[in-house]
């Protein structure tokens, strides 16, 4: 599965009443697949709903030396993917971050998201958290 901004921020956040069920997807999960782009937003997402700063930076570093998490690094090509994605749907209000998110998934045949983002329904992916 993809592990997308939000999805994190439930594992992360004990009092989100998600936590349980993104604990459970997120441990089961035989794939995780995380981009540079998606933790550099949770870390601005984390600070921005209050959380604490030492639990938000401890978190990412445990993903980022996490050896059953592949971390995908967005390069020029990537970046360009997502951005002609944009631009094919501008009816849409996605993120850069999420379309790197779609295209990543639809190159590795990745379906699941753990995420409450309703764009990745959108998308046509399966959204494992409710918003």
């Amino acid at each position: 599965m993809l592990l997308d901004t939000s999805g994190l921020m439930c594992v992360l956040d004990k009092q989100d009443w998600r936590y349980a069920e993104a604990v459970r997807h997120y441990q089961a999960a035989r794939v995780r697949l995380v981009t540079n782009y998606v933790l550099a937003e949770y870390v601005a997402l984390a600070h921005v709903r209050g959380l604490s700063r030492q639990q938000t930076l401890d978190f990412s570093d445990a993903v980022l030396r996490d050896q059953n998490v592949e971390i995908v690094w967005v390069e020029k090509p990537l970046h360009r993917q997502a951005l002609d994605l944009l631009q094919a749907r501008r009816d849409k209000e996605y993120s850069l971050c999420d379309a790197v998110s779609f295209v990543l998934m639809r190159e590795r045949g990745i379906t699941e998201a753990l995420t409450t983002d309703k764009h990745f329904a959108q998308e046509g992916f399966t959204r494992l958290l409710e918003p």
